[in-house]
């Protein structure tokens, strides 16, 4: 499995008041228990000045126009802290996965990325977006994107994932009263995740993928398209990734056959951690059949070591 380091913002940590009053900006300094994870990528020299996820929930307001002058300042402080972790990220060679949020967020979290994009995706690929492939315009938004970027010189990262908010989407829609932003059937989410993967793998020269799936069959895809194309198990630009306690079989698998692997491990208190774990558990039980055969061979190899 290769060592190549990566983080996302996609952590649980408690906040505490920010001192410039809005509320959303200094985290508690880490204890020693968040260091020791966060030292295995040096970055624990980032200060108090990091990411906090809440902040997110801010982003939207940066749309707007006419910005209060308050509400200017406030996210000033946003974008600062954010590319102080950027920079970071960019100094240790790590690469930044962003997470992905809510769709009436997530047009604010797509331009900050982007800019940073700008910033420090110059000569490689630092700062990693996150594309939700259950909604329908996603692949259009990653066409572009494609076309700004190579327009103004940068490369794209982008990790592909089918999607964690299915019914508040769906739900919202419903209840305001405008189109819903999710693919009609799964069969059209899983279309869009292929046609958005081979997006990637044809034009690898300026976006690199991070494929978030627990899917086998979608690992399969990527792995026979790799293969007609050439192109070499450790690609530089395509790396798999699976949640940390899940689909080990997959992670494992792929990575003892040559290719990028990186498993996600989360943290933080159980009341914010657990729902996160139970959204990611109810995606895997909508691939027909992978949930029973993983447990499968959860007991068969629990079997092997006698426990």
């Amino acid at each position: 499995m290769s060592t190549r380091p990566f983080i996302t913002p996609e952590i649980f940590f408690k906040s505490a008041q920010d001192q410039n009053g809005d509320h959303y900006a200094t985290i508690t300094p880490w204890d020693k228990a968040k260091l020791s994870l966060a030292a295995v990528t040096q970055l624990n020299e980032i200060s108090e000045d990091t990411w906090n996820r809440s902040a997110l929930s801010r982003l939207a307001s940066s749309l707007h126009p006419f910005l209060w002058v308050k509400e200017e300042a406030e996210w000033q402080r946003v974008v600062q802290r954010f590319d102080k972790v950027c920079k970071k990220a960019h100094d240790l060679d790590v690469s930044l996965l962003v997470d992905a949020e809510e769709s009436w967020m997530q047009d604010a979290a797509d331009a900050l990325v982007e800019d940073m994009m700008r910033r420090y995706n110059i000569k490689k690929t630092i700062v990693f977006n996150t594309l939700q492939t259950y909604r329908w315009d996603r692949l259009l938004y990653l066409e572009e994107l494609h076309q700004r970027a190579q327009k103004e010189g940068f490369k794209i990262g982008v990790k592909v994932v089918r999607g964690a908010y299915m019914e508040k989407e769906i739900d919202r829609a419903a209840t305001m009263g405008y189109p819903s932003p999710i693919c009609a059937t799964k069969a059209e989410t899983d279309a869009n995740f292929n046609e958005t993967v081979a997006y990637i793998l044809n034009n690898l020269k300026d976006i690199s993928i991070f494929a978030g799936t627990h899917n086998e069959e979608s690992c399969y895809l990527i792995m026979e398209r790799m293969r007609k194309k050439g192109l070499p198990k450790n690609h530089y630009g395509i790396w798999f990734g699976q949640l940390y306690g899940m689909s080990d079989h997959i992670s494992f698998n792929l990575a003892a056959h040559g290719y990028n692997v990186a498993k996600y491990l989360p943290f933080g208190p159980v009341r914010d951690v657990m729902p996160y774990l139970i959204r990611r558990a109810e995606e895997n039980t909508s691939v027909a059949g992978q949930t029973s055969r993983e447990l499968t061979l959860l007991k068969k190899e629990r079997k092997r070591r006698k426990i």
